[in-house]
């Protein structure tokens, strides 16, 4: 059975925050809003709002995926920033370290559904799939571990989108607890994928907003 062991709490330091939102760095292992039960009610959402109580959460990262998230504060702004996820008027980068040696870059454009017997995983399904499109980028190879560094922008949002079209491409993201092979999983201790940038226009006035947080691996 799984047991939820967040990270320690050492105190919330925003990347950026003003009087419309506030720009936050998700650790690994962290859920991004409060599970089902006590156990579960630790996240990034309330230890947010036990600083900022008009902080509202615009987007998730999964538990395993560390990174950049941003919340809207108070209900207009969450909406504004909500409208500018919708219309794609933001843009979001993730670093992975992958499987094998990949090289150059490409498009990965899978259609993906629940895989219902094994939630919370996810599948390709061609006929009842949803319409999924993933760009990638190769940036390193390390020989010694025998796994590539990609940049890969997710230009649709599903769930779980990045994992499995690297898993469908035959490069699945190392530690990945449900889509990489035994050896992949055992090359690291956490799922090896992080939300490095993020760039969007300010709720209020529209002007370019841009963060950068370094994967840390």
């Amino acid at each position: 059975m799984f047991q939820y062991l967040p990270p320690p709490d050492l105190g919330l330091i925003p990347v950026f925050v003003d009087d419309c939102l506030l720009v936050v760095d998700k650790p690994h292992g962290l859920l991004s809003v409060p599970g089902r039960g006590a156990a579960h009610a630790d996240s990034m959402t309330s230890r947010v709002q036990a600083r900022y109580h008009d902080a509202l959460i615009v987007h998730r990262l999964d538990m395993d995926t560390s990174g950049l998230m941003v919340f809207g504060r108070g209900a207009a702004m969450q909406r504004a920033l909500s409208m500018a996820f919708e219309a794609r008027r933001v843009d979001k980068r993730y670093v992975a370290l992958v499987d094998g040696r990949l090289d150059g870059e490409g498009e990965v454009a899978l259609p993906l559904i629940a895989d219902w017997p094994n939630r919370p995983r996810q599948k390709v399904d061609v006929e009842l799939g949803k319409p999924s499109l993933t760009r990638y980028c190769a940036l390193d190879y390390d020989a010694a571990l025998d796994a590539t560094r990609v940049a890969l922008v997710p230009v649709t949002g599903r769930s779980h989108q990045l994992r499995v079209h690297l898993q469908a491409i035959g490069h699945p993201i190392l530690g990945d607890p449900f889509y990489a092979t035994p050896a992949a999983l055992a090359k690291a201790p956490r799922l090896l994928l992080h939300a490095d940038t993020l760039a969007l226009p300010h709720p209020a006035g529209g002007r370019a907003l841009h963060w950068h947080c370094p994967a840390p691996f």
